[in-house]
């Protein structure tokens, strides 16, 4: 969890920045769709992951199912996702409104989505970060901050 305490200070510059484009609209509904944007892919990717992984995570738990019956509720679990990612990128959005383009809304979905499997990985796979995931994540950093640049 040390990784994240490292990048807090980039990703607070990283909001700020994010929301200091003139829109036409008010800076405060566009900070507002930002915000709401971002919490929902982050709910939408701790289904992702849960549909993905759940199954070996809770191995305990599902290994009475057989394969048909873990698909089948890995996609119950993917339909929640779906529910979440689909309102994140309309309200997120430019072409709807909100303050990211197409190219945005795929990088902040990257990163929200390796943000929630270190969190899974760490929390229920008790598998922490080493030196090459934070070369990684250092990659992915770079990827945002070329990506927002004008």
């Amino acid at each position: 969890l040390s990784y994240f305490a490292l990048i807090l200070p980039f990703l607070r510059k990283f909001f700020v920045s994010l929301f200091k484009y003139n829109y036409s609209k008010s800076n405060k509904q566009m900070l507002m769709k930002g915000i709401a944007t971002i919490g929902l892919l982050i709910c939408s990717n701790v289904f992702m992951t849960l549909a993905w992984y759940g199954h070996i995570a809770f191995k305990s738990k599902l290994e009475r199912y057989g394969m048909i019956a873990i698909v089948l509720i890995s996609w119950c679990v993917a339909l929640l996702e779906y529910c979440f990612q689909v309102p994140a990128n309309r309200i997120g959005s430019a072409e709807f409104g909100g303050p990211f383009t197409l190219w945005h809304l795929k990088v902040i979905q990257e990163v929200v989505s390796l943000v929630v499997f270190s969190l899974f990985m760490a929390i229920f796979m008790h598998d922490g970060l080493k030196w090459n995931h934070y070369v990684g994540f250092m990659c992915l950093v770079l990827a945002v901050y070329f990506i927002f640049r004008k």
